[in-house]
């Protein structure tokens, strides 16, 4: 069943074509990922799918009465937005890991993390389902547990999803469907990210060797009407010279000039006919951090750390030491603490108990999450505050090679993109020697081509680097060490986030007297909910938190079940 066709929309930004003649369909149970560099309008496909944008032409219609769920890509709440708080808001929160949100004062609210907002996002879309999800980065703040929730919901929702992901881990386990923009056209793919990628490059290829084979044809047809031109101009001049046979020569030339004219069009004719123009090449990006060489051994060492805010622990005695020339990556559930260390490294946050020390000299690279910090009234060049013109020089080379238009150098960065306004972070700790770089999800907002580029050129970076990524590809290829924030303390580990991963679930595999005991014990407290249950009104506070605490057992008991079988 369609649930909405669109057909030959364009859509125009002052003078920039965004969307050029885009004709599709959506199906019931489509998963569709929706990709293409920053700038290339799907931000903008999104919102006229959800009907936020009117396109300037073409036509958008839709199954009566379709319920469309829009996850925004930057998602900022306050405390009014929860006022209204049902008992499937309270099963799909607590899935997610936000556990007790019905009882969290107005303070724990404004101390929100980016995850923690993001899952409340989800959390207040799920419990109302929707026929249609559009989801714009939908995993950008998420933690692992988080992603890995969002993928079985996806697998088991019924109806049709469409997601802008630069997040190709995430891609590959939900989408079988690839909508590509790529200048204002669109192109479909099937599969998921990978399989996509592979066929993309197949057709590339394809179309360059037919390009390559019509240039060929198309400089012998060429030849052809040179050679037929230079004939046509050797004929009139004979008929100069002889002017006494100037009639004979005369009906001669213009049968010549005849036969030329009808060549020449039937040659121009056959190089229009199925004429391929030469196909887009990938956009190449460039980025290159040079390190500073004097460091010494340790670049971070914590001894018996603790930070807590209010009542609230984050984390507490804990040690670790990060080396020079290591790349580790930071993990931990949304509100964990993540941030709040890198804030503690920088010097921005202070430690409740214990201490960090620093390698002496040691010259630190910071970007932020957050681009939502910078000077939006300011241009690019203003905001880099670069005086010196060979640096200044550098930092436009950098910008154009990371992709960015030379004039938009000029414009005030509230004009750019999200994904633009990282890549001038970016450029200001390009054009500097660092030792230490410390990254807070530096793939959030890059395209999909900028993401493998950073990829491989950190990998090459002689410094130390420390990574906050929920970009699982990303986190996994760069880091062979993890800090990982785990109930309450920072324990370092001698491996990537795959072998990690790995690791818990082998650990997590129950031993069948533990199902046993824990199915006892699922069992108890479903039988104390029910008799807590059935002494209030519905309309309780108290009913929504143990109804969703319910549905919470019951699904806990039926995967229990399965395990018991299984052993």
């Amino acid at each position: 069943m369609t649930m909405i066709q669109v057909r030959k929309i364009k859509k125009h930004f002052g003078d920039k074509q965004i969307l050029d003649q885009l004709s599709f369909e959506i199906n019931e149970h489509d998963k569709i990922g929706l990709v293409g560099i920053n700038g290339a309008g799907k931000t903008t496909l999104a919102n006229i799918i959800h009907g936020d944008i009117v396109p300037d032409e073409g036509t958008i219609t839709r199954r009566d009465e379709l319920k469309v769920g829009y996850l925004l890509q930057s998602v900022d709440y306050f405390v009014n937005d929860y006022k209204t708080i049902t008992s499937d808001f309270l099963e799909i929160a607590s899935e997610l890991g936000l556990n007790k949100v019905h009882s969290w004062k107005e303070e724990r609210f404004l101390q929100l993390s980016g995850g923690e907002k993001l899952k409340i996002a989800l959390a207040q879309i799920w419990s109302a389902p929707p026929d249609i999800l559009i989801l714009d980065e939908p995993t950008n703040h998420l933690d692992l547990h988080g992603v890995n929730w969002l993928v079985n919901q996806l697998k088991e929702f019924k109806g049709s999803v469409i997601i802008i992901s630069h997040d190709r881990y995430f891609l590959d386990k939900t989408v079988t469907k690839i909508f590509e923009l790529e200048q204002g056209k669109l192109v479909i793919y099937n599969g998921n990210y990978s399989e996509y990628r592979d066929e993309k490059k197949k057709r590339y290829e394809e179309q360059s060797h037919q390009y390559q084979v019509q240039q060929k044809y198309k400089e012998q047809v060429e030849g052809q009407i040179s050679q037929l031109k230079q004939w046509a101009g050797k004929a009139h001049h004979t008929m100069r010279e002889q002017e006494g046979m100037k009639e004979y020569h005369g009906v001669k030339a213009k049968k010549r000039d005849k036969a030329i004219k009808s060549k020449l069009k039937r040659l121009h004719q056959e190089l229009e006919k199925n004429k391929l123009e030469k196909p887009i090449e990938e956009k190449k990006v460039r980025f290159q951090f040079e390190a500073n060489q004097k460091r010494g051994k340790r670049a971070v060492e914590a001894n018996n750390i603790t930070k807590m805010f209010s009542d609230r622990i984050l984390f507490k005695n804990s040690h670790f030491y990060i080396n020079s020339g290591e790349r580790i990556g930071i993990i931990g559930p949304n509100g964990s603490g993540k941030t709040t260390l890198l804030n503690i490294l920088l010097g921005n946050e202070s430690l409740t108990q214990g201490e960090i020390s620093m390698s002496s000299g040691q010259k630190t690279a910071y970007l932020s999450q957050d681009v939502a910090d910078m000077p939006i009234a300011q241009t690019a060049i203003e905001a880099l505050h670069l005086s010196e013109q060979e640096k200044l020089f550098q930092a436009r080379t950098t910008l154009a090679n990371m992709g960015m238009n030379a004039a938009k150098l000029n414009q005030p960065i509230g004009t750019l993109s999200l994904g633009e306004r990282t890549r001038i972070k970016l450029t200001n700790m390009l054009i500097n020697e660092y030792d230490l770089l410390i990254l807070d999800e530096p793939t959030n907002h890059l395209d999909l081509a900028s993401r493998e580029q950073l990829e491989e050129t950190l990998s090459k970076f002689a410094g130390t680097i420390i990574i906050v990524s929920h970009d699982y590809y990303f986190m996994n290829k760069l880091c062979d060490k993890l800090l990982v924030i785990d109930q309450s303390e920072i324990k370092r580990f001698e491996m990537n986030l795959e072998q990690y991963e790995l690791k818990k679930v082998q650990q997590s595999k129950p031993k069948r007297h533990e199902v046993e005991e824990e199915l006892l014990r699922v069992n108890t407290e479903i039988s104390a909910v029910l008799g807590e249950l059935s002494f209030l009104t519905t309309h309780s506070e108290k009913y929504m938190e143990l109804d969703a605490r319910f549905n919470l057992l019951a699904k806990r008991k039926q995967e229990l079940l399965k395990q018991q079988k299984k052993n």
